[in-house]
């Protein structure tokens, strides 16, 4: 499967988490409303019903897709661009083809531990496995080789047991001392989205509150109202309306700035507080 028809794949399977539909028209309009207000990609829903057709349901030929596009929906499924999709993403529901390494060490080695007279190591394909620099340079041989695996192994071990991370092991060898890196495990509203912080942050205009990763992802509030009409918005939009003023935001929950309770958009809410 491309890694284009792999990334619109994900793309409205996560548009279907998002907004609890299941239909490719449903989920089209959503993705060209919140495509548009989040991350000012301007795609209208039959162009997204399109990108369906040819790389989902396979009834139409595929056709291609501008690079800037795709660098932007790899950002709406959480990478950073396109090739950053197309070298780390892994398909959940498919199992992962691997190339596995066997190595060997002779028995009669008796200065290496047992539990790592052999290793396996598996190499994802299209992951690149490379030798680190110092390691060719210093010709540490099949003995430094087992030595970083085994520094590898003690940060898994490490994880496991729910530790603070700590800075890169091999580092420790080298003389470091550990030092743990702070978890950003709280979030704070900023105008229009939630943005991450350390709860123990000091900000007195950071109203802190306990880390929700679906709301720091998808819950904002609409900027540009005067972009939403009926065709775009009816479905896939909620408001608050406080002392006059209609704020509209592109998932259900309350209003972050004064609590209130939001509504999903009606027709005549949007006809008379969005648009033109």
């Amino acid at each position: 499967m491309s890694k284009i028809k792999l990334l619109i794949h994900e793309v409205f399977r996560q548009g279907e988490v998002d907004t609890g539909k299941n239909t490719k028209n449903g989920i089209a309009l959503f993705l060209s409303v919140y495509l548009k207000e989040t991350l000012q990609l301007s795609i209208d829903e039959k162009t997204l019903v399109r990108y369906y057709d040819a790389f989902i349901a396979g009834t139409k030929k595929e056709i291609s897709i501008e690079p800037y596009k795709l660098d932007i929906l790899s950002k709406y499924v959480g990478y950073a661009d396109f090739a950053d999709f197309s070298r780390t993403f892994v398909k959940k529901d498919e199992t992962a083809n691997k190339t596995t390494v066997k190595i060997n060490v002779d028995e009669d080695e008796e200065s290496i531990t047992e539990k790592f007279s052999k290793l396996i190591i598996n190499i994802t394909n299209e992951q690149h496995f490379k030798m680190p620099e110092f390691v060719k340079q210093n010709g540490m041989g099949i003995v430094g080789i087992i030595l970083i695996a085994g520094v590898f192994f003690a940060n898994r071990t490490q994880d496991d047991k729910k530790q603070k991370p700590l800075i890169p092991a091999f580092g420790q060898l080298l003389g470091a001392e550990p030092e743990p890196l702070k978890e950003k495990n709280c979030m704070y509203w900023d105008k229009s989205e939630y943005r991450l912080a350390d709860c123990e942050d000091k900000n007195p205009r950071h109203d802190l509150k306990p880390l929700d990763s679906v709301l720091l992802k998808h819950f904002k509030r609409i900027n540009r109202k005067d972009t939403l009409n009926v065709n775009n918005a009816l479905g896939v939009t909620w408001y608050s309306k406080f002392y006059g003023n209609v704020e509209f935001f592109t998932m259900d929950g309350e209003d972050p700035e004064n609590g209130r309770e939001l509504r999903a958009s009606t027709a005549y809410i949007i006809q008379k507080y969005a648009g033109k």
